[in-house]
């Protein structure tokens, strides 16, 4: 990118303005004419918004769904996607589990207790993975089986559940969303986990106990809407078994079905029909894996009884739907359209760090500062203005990429993971600020270093390299957390849209839009690092000639 010999044009004087320097208010409006008459900066930021949206349009047109159900005609896009359902809040949901119900009729409790928690999982096995070999013995982390009060056996209907869990001990799990720890460890014959939940008009409270006679409060939740008459009963349920494998410059991932198995014991039911019995059904297709009914339907499931005790056995979740190799849908989010938002960050810190190295390389930085002899307001309009183009710019590309990027997506068969309107602007307005922020800081590292080469690398090495790192499987993944921790490639986690829940098993991979810090703190590293580069900057400017 080229650059041309400009003046430095000499303030209006405004009341109380002497011959020489004005205010922030003159010095920024000649450092905005600075930037428009230099050709090469405005087309560099011009071209920063156009990667970033042909990137993200680019991703958009080349996510393409295709299948062919039961040997029929090939079909593609939104015809091969399966009924989707919403949970209470409106978030898409995977709700399938073998259920062994009785309807429960105003208030009641429902007690079990679970002496065993086992599974099968399909046999990947080592080397290249082949899906569909058979299943082995595997417990998911996530499999859980327990008792659970559902509105209706209607796919996405509210809930409140307990449950023992693979790896994460005992959790009380409603509305999709919702959980709270319970007791840890894993459940066996030797150490059961008795559970109960009790329903008092809306409210429902789920406890836990060792022995069934010490019991402890895990969480109450309100319902709100619960029908008068509910289904209460016992559960099981199993998410799909995953292996990823991460190599140089990229990854696999190889998955296939797997089903839980829950034995209870000391079952009773208050509050339900006198004599009442257990029915089997599979919500969502949730039985043994590979046996379940069509598409957002329920059917009848075997369950086994012996004498006191019941066997149950299920497969699919109770959880949100989130991104990833888990996922049972192929899924976007608002946040993977920006994925051209780190080609438009390039050019971004590039035309930032030369917006002050130009000065010193044409002599022009003595001219700026005989003009405007406070060296903070001099540093200050710079940042001003650099990070006001910057927002601007990345403002524009960001709606456009999520406008257009996002509907293609769908047409092609993609979910698009649904979130609040303020998630939609925090995601919006959050990628321009970090842009911003990103470019104060290039501006800054060129005060700092006054040389156009060691600026841009300084910048590139350390706002884009993290990203690109860990996104390609550059480095081990823990390494990558970190870089995406402690650099100001942080930033990047304002584009996550999708929370992580804690009872989903989620990678951390800035490809499939989730990163190591929340999205504020992510923004939070960016600003400190563009913060001490400023203070630096200064401290630079003070204390040596132009």
């Amino acid at each position: 990118m080229t650059t041309q010999a400009i003046s430095v044009p000499r303030p209006e004087a405004g009341p109380g303005d002497g011959p020489r320097g004005g205010g922030f208010g003159s010095a920024a409006r000649a450092e905005w004419i600075k930037f428009r008459s230099v050709r090469g900066w405005v087309i560099g930021m011009i071209l920063a918004a156009l990667l970033t949206i042909f990137l993200g349009v680019f991703a958009a047109a080349n996510a393409s769904v295709g299948c062919q159900i039961n040997g029929g005609p090939p079909k593609s896009g939104k015809a091969c996607l399966p009924y989707i359902p919403h949970g209470p809040g409106g978030e898409i949901v995977t709700d399938s589990f073998s259920f062994a119900r009785q309807p429960l009729t105003g208030n009641g409790t429902i007690i079990a207790r679970v002496i065993s928690l086992s599974g099968e999982q399909a046999n990947l096995g080592s080397g290249p993975a082949q899906v569909g070999s058979g299943m082995v013995p595997g417990l998911v982390e996530w499999a859980k089986a327990g008792i659970i009060v559902k509105q209706s056996t209607r796919q996405g209907s509210a809930y409140a559940a307990m449950m023992v869990t693979g790896g994460h001990g005992v959790r009380m799990q409603y509305n999709f969303t919702g959980d709270t720890a319970g007791m840890p460890g894993a459940v066996t014959a030797a150490h059961p986990r008795w559970l109960r939940l009790t329903r008092s008009g809306d409210t429902i409270t789920g406890y836990d106990s060792a022995d069934g006679a010490h019991w402890t409060q895990v969480a109450a939740v309100r319902l709100t809407g619960l029908p008068s008459t509910v289904q209460a009963g016992m559960f099981a349920t199993s998410p799909g078994y995953t292996v990823t494998q991460n190599s140089f410059g990229g990854g696999s991932n190889n998955s296939g079905p797997a089903q839980a198995t829950g034995v209870f014991d000391h079952v009773s039911l208050t509050g339900g029909a006198p004599g009442g019995t257990w029915a089997g059904t599979t919500v969502g297709g949730g039985g043994p894996a590979g046996a379940g009914p069509g598409p957002g339907g329920g059917g009848s499931v075997a369950f086994t009884r012996n004498g006191g005790s019941y066997t149950l056995t299920g497969s699919g979740d109770i959880a949100p739907v989130t991104p990833g190799p888990g996922s049972p849908l192929p899924t976007v989010t608002i946040g993977q359209s920006l994925v051209g938002a780190f080609l438009g960050l390039i050019v971004i810190v590039v035309v930032a760090a030369m917006f002050f190295t130009a000065e010193y390389r044409r002599g022009l930085i003595r001219t700026t500062l005989a003009a405007t002899p406070r060296r903070a307001t001099v540093l200050a309009a710079k940042a001003a203005v650099i990070g006001a183009v910057a927002f601007a710019t990345g403002l524009v590309a960001v709606v456009v990429s999520i406008a257009v990027g996002v509907p293609r997506e769908e047409n092609q068969g993609q979910v698009l993971l649904t979130v609040p309107a303020a998630t939609e602007v925090r995601v919006i307005v959050g990628t321009a600020a970090m842009l911003a922020l990103a470019a104060v800081f290039a501006v800054s590292l060129g005060a700092i270093l006054r040389r156009s080469a060691a600026a841009i690398t300084i910048a590139v090495v350390t706002v884009v390299m993290p990203f690109l790192l860990t996104a390609l499987n550059v480095v081990p993944a823990g390494v990558g957390d970190w870089l995406l921790r402690v650099t100001p490639a942080a930033g990047l986690a304002i584009e996550q849209s999708i929370p992580r829940y804690s009872q989903v098993a989620t990678v951390i991979s800035p490809v499939r839009g989730y990163y190591p810090l929340p999205p504020y703190a992510g923004l939070a590293v960016l600003c400190l690092w563009a913060a001490a580069a400023l203070a630096l900057a200064l401290v630079m400017l003070r204390r040596r000639d132009a």
